[in-house]
Order: structure tokens, then sequence, then C-alpha cells
């Protein structure tokens, strides 16, 4: 059997913030400092879908900010496609492509003048930037709104116009926060239905969410997140074997918090 090449290297990834007095009370903690991430490791095949898997604020999306260079770690690196995030920020941001809930399209613009806006950030030329946004724009629907101005479009319509321009450079891999969060049953199924398309490219997608069908549906591997530590990384049909993924998590959830007590 080939080894699986490895596109994502992350070593020993640690990321600390600093809480107010408001903070502490909403935490319930008089630490003045919250391990957001604490020294995690794993790698991520070259082709397919790896799901980070945990309860809100287990460190998941402050994971993936520092591997799409949103954010710098406290200690660690992470290789991604043979760049370092710490060191070579820029040939990451080339290879990537980012979509978190925490993008906000402003109202104004529309899908047309947005997306060949972000497509000129990444350098591309007017024919390249033609080609992509008519088979995306194609793909998601998005065609028949493209002069319709983002305040006037449903959520579900803004949620498909921002994976559209996250990947509108086409980069080898997609690093997606909670894809589906949010979204009614069609539109989640339509960007669920993407994202297994784009690993029959050949694409690397990188997600997380709390969604444990979503995982069993489209992870090939799955790394566990509880209290920012990475509690295992692993094949999601190995790891479940005849159980359910639920089952399996709260079976680790429960030991983690045991041994913490």
């Amino acid at each position: 059997m080939n080894q699986m090449e490895d596109i994502l290297i992350v070593n020993k990834l640690r990321k600390t913030f600093n809480l107010s007095r408001k903070q502490q009370k909403i935490e319930k903690t008089n630490l003045k400092v919250k391990v957001a991430v604490d020294d995690i490791s794993f790698s991520v095949h070259k082709g397919e879908i790896y799901g980070l898997l945990g309860p809100n604020g287990a460190g998941k999306t402050t994971t993936l900010r520092m591997l799409s260079t949103l954010i710098k770690p406290d200690s660690g690196d992470a290789l991604v496609n043979g760049f370092s995030i710490v060191k070579e920020a820029d040939k990451v941001r080339e290879s990537i492509g980012f979509l978190t809930s925490e993008l906000k399209l402003e109202d104004f613009f529309t899908p047309n003048y947005l997306f060949d806006f972000f497509a000129k950030l990444h350098h591309l030329d007017d024919e390249t930037i033609k080609r992509r946004k008519d088979k995306l724009f194609k793909e998601f629907g998005i065609d028949k709104f493209q002069e319709v101005k983002v305040a006037d479009l449903s959520t579900g319509m803004k949620q498909k116009l921002s994976i559209v321009i996250a990947i509108c450079h086409n980069p080898s891999i997609i690093i997606f926060d909670e894809p589906t969060n949010g979204l009614d049953v069609l539109t989640a199924k339509v960007v669920t239905d993407y994202l297994l398309a784009l690993k029959a490219e050949g694409k690397t997608v990188i997600l997380s969410t709390h969604i444990f069908s979503l995982v069993e549906k489209l992870c090939d591997r799955v790394g566990i997140i509880i209290n920012g530590k990475l509690v295992i990384s692993e094949d999601v049909k190995e790891l479940c074997g005849e159980r359910q993924l639920e089952d399996v998590f709260f079976d680790i959830y429960k030991e983690e918090v045991k041994e913490e007590e």
C-alpha cells in the first residue's frame, strides 16, 4: 500500500488569549489567560476530507485561523503545501481558500463585483476570472443573481457566494469553518455535495464542525478537539466500527473530562 502524501503537517500549535474581567465572568474562571489551542499536532493527506470535530469553544476555529494565517500561533508551526504558516504566510495564502462565518459581505455590492474584486487580489487575469466566475456561478446558481446587491440575497445565497469567493483562485486546499452552519437543508446539501465534488477533483478539504452526521457523510479522517487538545486523529470508519460517531465521541469526551477532574 502506497503511503499517503501529507499536504498539511501541524506541529505543536499553541495559542492563548488574555481574558478581560467580563470574559472571565462568561468563562466562569479566575484565570487571566485562556489556552485556546494546546500544543496540537496532526497531518492531513492530499486529496482527503479531514474533519475537526468538537464542541463550541473547543479550539476548532482558532486552529483553522492559524492554519489560514489570520492569526499567529504563540508557538509551534504548520507546513501547508510545504510552506510555513509562520515564515511564509503569503505562500500559504496562495495555496488555500478559507471560508469562515466571520466573512461579512458588504450589502452594497453585487456578486459580480465581489468575485472580480477578490479574484484580482489573487492576481488572476481577466480571462481566468471570467472562466472561473462563469463556472462557479452556474454550479451554485448565482448566475441569475449576479447583479443583485448582497443586501437583497437570501442567507443561503450569501453563503454560496462566500464559498465561491473563497475558492475563486482555484486553491488546492480548502478550509471551511462550520460550512453548513445556519443553512436550510437545501442549501446545506448544495454545499456538502460540492465538498465531495472538490475531493473528486483531487482537492484537499479541511473542515470544522460539531455535527456528527456531517463528519460521517463527508470525512475520511477526523480529529477530535476537546478543551484545546487534540485527543484523537483517526480514520472515521476505523474509529467508529459498527457504532455511531456520536456515541464514540461522548465516550471519549467523558474520559477526557474524568482525567481533568
